[in-house]
């Protein structure tokens, strides 16, 4: 549609023009205002999914990472019962060629299980901490510091998947021998 020349157009009367005019004017602040909130919203959105993208993807490296937790905490025992039998056996065998075999076996075990980023946990004469140690019993000696390990704990990565099972010392003096 063509634009009237100026001296075809009807004239209006300035008396219904200035509501017309605060009538625009309303609707034009409540359009912006809702643009606002629709924008605001829609980043609020994108902000929500961006960070929906970056936890999907830590578990999906965690899992990955820690995948093989069941398989090692299956193998635990059995790192744990040649540890054992080699405690035990008698200094008069213990250069025999079967001997020395199991130790090789042994140590294949613990290279493999480093490999999957196992790392045992040191306890021996630390300090306690629960989200490493579990403290089976108290003895005398230092507070709060670890003075056995009945079972050694690992870490999967930086994630502790058995927790040491530690005697820990409750504080009291040992008493001497001659005093009893």
């Amino acid at each position: 549609m063509m634009p009237q020349p100026e001296a075809e157009r009807p004239e209006k009367d300035p008396e219904t023009i200035a509501p017309e005019t605060a009538n625009l004017a309303q609707e034009l602040i409540e359009a912006k205002a809702k643009a606002d909130e629709y924008l605001a919203g829609w980043q609020r959105s994108q902000a929500d999914f961006i960070n929906f993208k970056r936890r999907v993807e830590q578990e999906k490296e965690d899992t990955i990472k820690y995948a093989n937790t069941d398989m090692i905490l299956k193998l635990l025992p059995v790192l744990d019962d040649l540890e054992m039998a080699f405690g035990a056996i008698p200094a008069s065998h213990a250069h025999t060629g079967w001997v020395k075999g199991i130790k090789l076996v042994e140590r294949k075990l613990k290279n493999f299980m480093e490999t999957l980023n196992l790392t045992e946990i040191e306890s021996m004469g630390k300090p306690f901490d629960p989200n490493i140690h579990e403290a089976v019993m108290q003895a005398v000696g230092t507070e709060g510091v670890v003075l056995q390990e009945f079972q050694k704990g690992y870490k999967l990565g930086d994630r502790v998947i058995r927790p040491s099972k530690v005697s820990v010392g409750s504080g009291e003096p040992e008493k001497n021998k001659e005093e009893s």
